[in-house]
């Protein structure tokens, strides 16, 4: 059983930068997919970037382009999301995701139904 436990998040200031964590347990082998969703209240769950494991290719929404960074370490088997400057809008709760699939495309990555495992989220608070 695969299980995936985000950190880092928290209340930070316009402008701010914060790293999310996501720690990965269980069987996931060969080449699999990761990305990070949000949902901020009152909003239908999004999603932040994506990024095929093991290959590297990576894809991100287009307002948080040049700003966030998404990254994964194998020999810790975590993904990370290093966010810099942080907008009252990136406010939401950051869920990590997985897919057993590779999901080699933007379009592919960007749909939630792909992913199979999900975390139990983590809330990043941007204040003005």
């Amino acid at each position: 059983q695969v299980q995936l436990s985000e950190s880092g998040g928290g209340l930070v200031q316009t402008g701010d930068s914060l790293r999310l964590s996501c720690a990965i347990s269980g069987p996931l082998f060969g080449s699999f997919a990761m990305g990070w969703f949000r949902q901020a209240p009152g909003k239908e769950r999004e999603f932040v970037a994506g990024i095929t494991w093991g290959a590297g290719d990576s894809y991100y929404k287009d307002s948080v382009k040049g700003r966030f960074t998404i990254s994964g370490d194998s020999a810790k088997n975590t993904m990370y999301l290093q966010m810099n400057g942080l907008k009252p809008e990136d406010a939401a709760v950051y869920y990590c995701a997985a897919s057993r699939a590779p999901l080699g495309q933007a379009s592919l990555l960007q749909d939630a139904a792909r992913f199979d495992y999900w975390g139990q989220g983590t809330q990043v608070t941007v204040s003005s």
